[in-house]
Formats: C-alpha cells, sequence, structure tokens
C-alpha cells in the first residue's frame, strides 16, 4: 500500500521496486488512464505493436476465404470498373 506524497506543487506516488519489475515498467514512458475505480498506469505502446495480430482478428480472414493473407493485403484500393446505383 501507498499514500500521495507532495512533490512540489503537485502530488506522486512511490512504487516500490518489486511493482515496477513485476509489471515490467523500468525505464518506459508511462501513461495513465481514469477509469470507473481509480487510475490505471501502463506502459506507452509503441505505434503500430500488435497492430497485425489485432487486423488478422477483426478481419478473419481465414473464415472469409483467404487463405494467402499477402494477396488481400495488396490488393488495390481502387479498381476501373464502374459501379452501378
Amino acid at each position: 500500500m501507498t499514500t500521495l506524497i507532495k512533490i512540489g506543487n503537485s502530488q506522486g506516488v512511490r512504487i516500490p521496486k518489486a511493482i515496477i519489475e513485476q509489471a515490467q515498467l523500468s525505464d518506459k514512458k508511462l501513461e495513465f488512464k481514469i477509469i470507473d475505480d481509480g487510475l490505471l498506469i501502463q506502459p506507452v505502446k509503441k505505434p503500430r505493436q500488435g497492430w497485425k495480430e489485432q487486423f488478422d482478428k477483426a478481419s478473419k480472414l481465414k473464415e472469409s476465404g483467404y487463405s494467402n493473407q499477402e494477396e488481400w493485403l495488396n490488393a488495390p484500393l481502387t479498381d476501373t470498373e464502374e459501379w452501378e446505383w
């Protein structure tokens, strides 16, 4: 358990070394999120970290009949075919 401590005009929390190591927070930038029951502290994620796994999960390529992900990912964004409205 910890308490808020005064740091200049602000307040802070000392996080025990064991918790920092267990949460793998050493030498990382942290972000704070306000949640219903308090405050969530987590490391800042690198841009696009895990995007491929999330994309695969969301698109469910295997269930859609796309066996070759590269074919789908490299498909042209436009075509010359006219659309009918």
